[in-house]
Order: C-alpha cells, then structure tokens, then sequence
C-alpha cells in the first residue's frame, strides 16, 4: 500500500478535477475523454489510497455544468457526449441551476498538484472570449464567472432560440390557413 506524503482529505469533485486536467495536460491533441479514461486516471493518480465509489458519479453527473444538479452543483467539466468530458471552458453552456464550483481550492488538493491547478485556471482565462464551441455542439457564450451565484434562465433555452426560422425556406409559398385546411379535409 502506498502512503499518502499529505494528510489533506481530496474531495471526489476535486480527484475528478485534477484527473481531467492531467489528461488535458497529457494529451492536448484531445478534445474529450472518456468517464472511464478519467476514473482511470483518478485510480493511477491515487491521491487518497483508494479509488472512491463517488468517482465515477462524479465524472458522468455531479461535477458536469450542462447536466442538472442531481445533488452537486459544481460546473468543472463539461459533457461533450454521452460519456465523454472535458474541463469547463468559458464559452460552454451551464445548466441555470449551476451554480457551484468551477475549480477546487488550493487548499483542497494536494501540493504537488497546485501548478495543474494554476494550469487550467490559465486554460480557461486563455479561453475566454473565444468564439469557438471548444469542441462541443454546443454554441459558445459567456460563461459565468466562478464567485456569480445566479445564472441567466434565458441563456438555458438559448440553443433552442438559435433555432429560430430554420427550414422558412420550405414554407415560404404556402399559406399556412391553406395548408391547415387541406390537411383538415374529410375530418369530421
């Protein structure tokens, strides 16, 4: 068994965390990984000598800003698919009831991990004012900053604004009292 040099208690968020930002670090040619590849990582790491159950539910749902909160509300990744993550970029969009965490404390984690933790901070204000999805199908916006305790309930349905007069094209000769008319014929 392998002793721990640090007697800091690493919360399963901020494992999760530090796991995704390594393999950020480690393989930036990705865009995403799998919530295997981070519980993986979580488990090599070994940060409190054992691989926690809480790892994976918080990979797949409590550290992920574009899910519920289901209870967790920290926004440090990103859902990009099914079961694929990455960290939280500024651009991404955030479930309005979001409204925890985008990094672990320095505090929280170990010191050999704080310059990961200065790293993605760096990322993400590096990443601010893009106008890319970051690799997601999502469309970018403003994310909210770490310290702001509500979110904008309009930027939620923002996506399905967006959609907004797609396919007119297809409609635009038929009157639509026509088109309700013909299709009403021979109801009773």
């Amino acid at each position: 068994m392998i002793a721990l040099a640090e007697s800091i208690e690493v919360g399963c968020a901020a494992e999760v965390f530090l796991a995704t930002a390594l393999l950020h670090q480690e393989q930036p040619e990705r865009a995403d990984f799998t919530i295997p590849e981070i519980v993986a990582t979580v488990a090599r790491e070994n940060m409190t000598g054992t691989l926690r159950s809480g790892i994976n539910v918080h990979a797949s749902q409590h550290c992920v800003a574009n899910r519920q909160p289901n209870p967790a509300k920290h926004r440090m990744l990103f859902a990009t698919g099914k079961h694929t993550r990455r960290l939280l970029l500024p651009g991404d969009e955030v479930h309005p009831e979001r409204t925890g965490k985008i990094f672990p404390e320095a505090g929280e984690i170990p010191e050999k991990y704080l310059p990961l933790l200065e790293w993605a901070k760096k990322r993400y204000e590096n990443s601010r004012g893009e106008a890319t999805t970051h690799g997601s199908s999502s469309e970018a916006g403003s994310a909210p900053s770490q310290n702001q305790d509500t979110q904008n309930p309009q930027r939620w349905l923002e996506s399905l604004f967006a959609l907004e007069g797609l396919g007119k094209e297809y409609w635009k000769d038929v009157d639509p009292d026509e088109f309700v008319r013909k299709l009403r014929e021979g109801w009773e």
